[in-house]
């Protein structure tokens, strides 16, 4: 299985143009990817430099054969009733079982500018791995109460899937919300989490018993070698030096099963750079 994750900042790049069609071919250069994380995903913010419309929509003429699950984080409506919505999506080409989107905490925090954050995970069936699921966000960049606790909620939903796994809740009625649905244990989880690998949200999200813990997929390929810069590697208006913020973890069972991670360094289609992981 082949997975690109990026954060596109609403598939604008560093020359300003906003196009959709770029961040899918500079995709599909890096990856014959079977999965496509994106984040920061508009429809309807007309104010956002670009004007970028309905990019769900967008997105989804560009990707035949694949099925698009858009999770908005903001959910709103402008002063004329349009309806404005800004998130993460996950495309694929592989069997779906199921769709969640779960909002993540937003304690408050007034001394800084913040918005709602959340992860989107589907489980999907591929044909050697098996069933996994698939979970992309985006964390707080202005605060790190915030990015924290969401960090915490993450680390929390991953357990809880694990527990679900070992002990899955009683089928109900075929046909009803109650019916039999997959659960397992093997997870990708990736996005950008706004913080670097000596973050304690790094740190909190690699915690935990074997059997549930996540692993970051860069050292499981380059060992002690640092993951190549994702952010503020073209663009310095964030902060002066590079930074590897952009992440892929996996599940404790799909660990060895890791061949592949590279960064593409020199694409300029957004202000992150994407990761692309291949797990066999």
């Amino acid at each position: 299985m082949k997975l690109v994750t990026w954060n596109t900042q609403w598939c604008r790049g560093l020359d300003g143009r906003v196009s959709p069609e770029r961040i899918v071919e500079h995709a599909r250069a890096l990856a014959d990817f079977d999965v496509l994380c994106l984040q920061e995903i508009a429809q309807g913010h007309e104010g956002l430099d670009g004007a970028p419309g309905d990019q769900p929509a967008q997105l989804r003429l560009l990707l035949p054969g694949f099925a698009l699950f858009f999770g908005a984080a903001v959910d709103g409506f402008s002063a004329d009733g349009r309806r404005q919505r800004f998130g993460n999506l996950i495309a694929t080409r592989l069997p779906v079982a199921q769709v969640q989107h779960h909002a993540l905490p937003w304690p408050a925090d007034g001394a800084v500018s913040s918005m709602p954050r959340m992860c989107s995970v589907v489980t999907v069936h591929d044909p050697v791995l098996g069933a996994l699921r698939i979970m992309t966000t985006h964390l707080e960049y202005y605060s790190a109460v915030q990015r924290l606790a969401q960090a915490r909620a993450l680390h929390t939903l991953h357990g809880e899937a694990c527990e679900r796994a070992a002990a899955p809740p009683l089928p109900g009625e075929p046909g009803t919300p109650f019916e039999p649905m997959t659960h397992t244990a093997q997870a990708v989880l990736c996005g950008d989490f706004n913080c670097g690998a000596d973050s304690p949200e790094y740190a909190l999200l690699k915690q935990g018993a074997e059997a549930a813990r996540l692993h970051d997929v860069w050292p499981l390929v380059h060992g002690a070698v640092a993951q190549s810069p994702t952010f503020r590697v073209f663009d310095r208006r964030y902060g002066p030096e590079p930074l590897a913020c952009d992440f892929v973890f996996v599940s404790a069972a799909l660990a060895p099963r890791v061949r592949h991670v590279r960064v593409d360094g020199l694409t300029q289609a957004s202000d992150h750079q994407p990761v692309a992981v291949e797990l066999a």
